[in-house]
């Protein structure tokens, strides 16, 4: 069996969807859509897709696709996750899963009544460190998670465009970065519900287009004069558990360097995930810091979106549920927006 996949959206995220689709045995990339028909003809050439559209309800409407990508701009990821889950569409959308809680309510509302699969593409979970990671954690290996520390900074990394326009990206490196680890922190903890968040953003240096002699990604439609979202925030995340999380992340930070760094700690042993895989435990009285022996000790994204596209494709023929499910999307979207209202208000934000 093979299931036709159409990919919305071909901008630089979808390069990845588009070759673990492509090197999926059970899977064959379909139909191609973008505003940008020239972009869509020359990425279905490349990845020998039957179909091209301009407009993704006539890709919904094509009864020999099964299945599509989501990789848009975060405004639409809503409208078109519900309206491909409406189509009969199984449906893979990049995160974050939408803009608002209403949004990701409206959504969680469909899967539920047409009875599709919706995937979030919180590939961090997928990356073969995290996957042994959290096979540990099943197994009591570090006993109860109580605190993690996340870090995401990039000291000159505002890609412009779409992503420093809050109507289209929903905010800045809290919804575009942060939800990389805010999810793969909360997802190693178990989940747990969130009780408060306090936090606070600063707008202070923008896209800093003036800095010369260091290259930086700048989106296909970048103008530095389009920045109207955070240049970095910090929260701290308490759960219903007791356990918490505190997080900052940054576009646009005067840093000596990038930094990625994400560490748990429990009742029996901890663990850092970036910049590289480290467990610490007690054996004999002594403290220990042990480094598992992997094909890489930092992220392989490669591997990771291969990972993420393979489950997706085997929840659809298998009719398995996905390990990042639509419910997921909905508490980490309480937990991303009740951030920027907690730095606006400058209050904690509570929930009951």
């Amino acid at each position: 069996m093979s299931i036709r996949i159409g990919v919305i959206g071909t901008g630089s995220i979808s390069e990845f969807h588009l070759s673990s689709y492509a090197a999926n045995k059970s899977s064959e990339v379909y139909a191609i859509c973008d505003l940008n028909r020239e972009r869509a003809e020359a990425v279905a050439a490349k990845f020998g897709a039957s179909k091209v559209f301009t407009d993704y309800n006539e890709l919904l409407a094509d009864p020999d696709v099964d299945a599509v990508s989501i990789c848009t701009w975060n405004n639409t990821h809503a409208e078109i996750s519900i309206a491909a889950l409406e189509a009969g569409k199984h449906v893979l959308v990049e995160k974050p899963l939408c803009r608002t809680v209403e949004e990701a309510l409206q959504i969680q509302e469909t899967v539920r009544k047409t009875g599709k699969k919706l995937m979030v593409g919180y590939v961090r979970r997928y990356d073969p460190n995290a996957m042994m990671l959290n096979s540990f954690v099943e197994e009591g290996e570090f006993g109860d998670l109580y605190f993690a520390k996340a870090s995401y900074i990039r000291r000159m990394g505002n890609p412009g465009g779409w992503f420093s326009d809050k109507s289209r990206s929903g905010g800045g490196p809290v919804i575009d970065i942060g939800v990389h680890v805010i999810d793969l922190c909360w997802y190693l903890m178990g989940r747990p519900k969130v009780k408060s968040v306090s936090a606070n953003e600063y707008k202070h240096l923008g896209n800093r287009a003036n800095v010369k002699h260091l290259t930086r990604y700048m989106a296909a439609d970048y103008n530095a004069e389009q920045n109207d979202v955070e240049d970095m925030a910090n929260a701290l995340i308490r759960f219903e558990n007791g356990a918490s999380l505190l997080v900052d992340v940054s576009f646009s930070l005067h840093s000596v360097k990038d930094e990625g760094i994400v560490k748990l700690f429990g009742t029996k042993g901890g663990f850092e995930i970036d910049p590289a895989v480290v467990m610490v435990t007690e054996k004999h009285d002594t403290i220990m810091n042990i480094s598992p022996q992997t094909d890489s000790s930092g992220l392989q994204i490669g591997r990771a979106f291969q990972s993420e596209i393979d489950h997706f494709v085997d929840c659809i023929v298998n009719d398995k549920q996905p390990i990042s499910p639509v419910e997921d999307g909905v508490e980490v979207m309480k937990i991303l927006c009740a951030i920027y209202e907690s730095a606006a208000k400058g209050a904690e934000v509570t929930f009951s």
